[in-house]
């Protein structure tokens, strides 16, 4: 039986902190619209479980609109200098209960900006969005702020996932984790 690709992936994340590099949850996410056509963007990861990989968004973002369209994608992690982790799955939206869990543990001048952005809309002046902003800050002065409807969290489902260390001269450690029909890890290494 394989190792358990999560675990070591938490313990990287974790070494990635405990050594200074700033933000280790960011990863690039990789999407693609139904036609096919790719877009790359960085996200912060918010969970690594068993489930799978856990970040937040606007539905109506462009990454939102191409992961309804095509429920598949990628992260990329990169910790300078030697590490990367590559996962690839299918992708599945939270639970409202797990978003909701989430949004209160966002700073509320986050919840306000979340509810005052359509994130990835045409911006015809900086000033429309910080007018919104006053408001939403106005309308929930003294009150909770709800999460929008449109707000909510994606989980990828690992179905491979690569870990990449650095060695001289370009000998690169690879070993990919793929899972199974059953839901086992299967793991071979590959070439650099």
């Amino acid at each position: 039986m394989a190792a358990d690709p999560i675990r070591r992936f938490n313990r990287w994340l974790a070494e990635a902190g405990a050594i200074g590099i700033e933000l280790p949850e960011a990863c690039a996410l990789a999407t693609a619209d139904a036609a096919g056509r790719p877009s790359v963007r960085y996200v912060l990861l918010k969970d690594a479980t068993a489930e799978g990989f856990t970040f937040f968004t606007d539905l109506r973002s462009r990454k939102g609109r191409e992961l309804a369209e095509n429920a598949r994608a990628a992260l990329a992690f990169y910790w300078h200098p030697d590490r990367q982790v590559r996962v690839e799955g299918t992708v599945e939206r939270v639970t409202d209960e797990e978003a909701d869990a989430y949004w209160t543990t966002r700073c509320r001048e986050r919840q306000l900006a979340a509810r005052a952005s359509e994130q990835s809309a045409d911006l015809e002046q900086r000033s429309l969005l910080s007018d919104t902003y006053r408001k939403e800050f106005k309308r929930w002065d003294g009150n909770e702020v709800p999460r929008p409807d449109t707000w909510t969290g994606f989980r990828i489902v690992p179905r491979r996932i690569e870990f990449w260390t650095r060695q001289e001269p370009r000998l690169h450690k690879r070993e990919v984790f793929v899972r199974t029909a059953a839901g086992a890890w299967e793991t071979k290494k590959l070439q650099p």
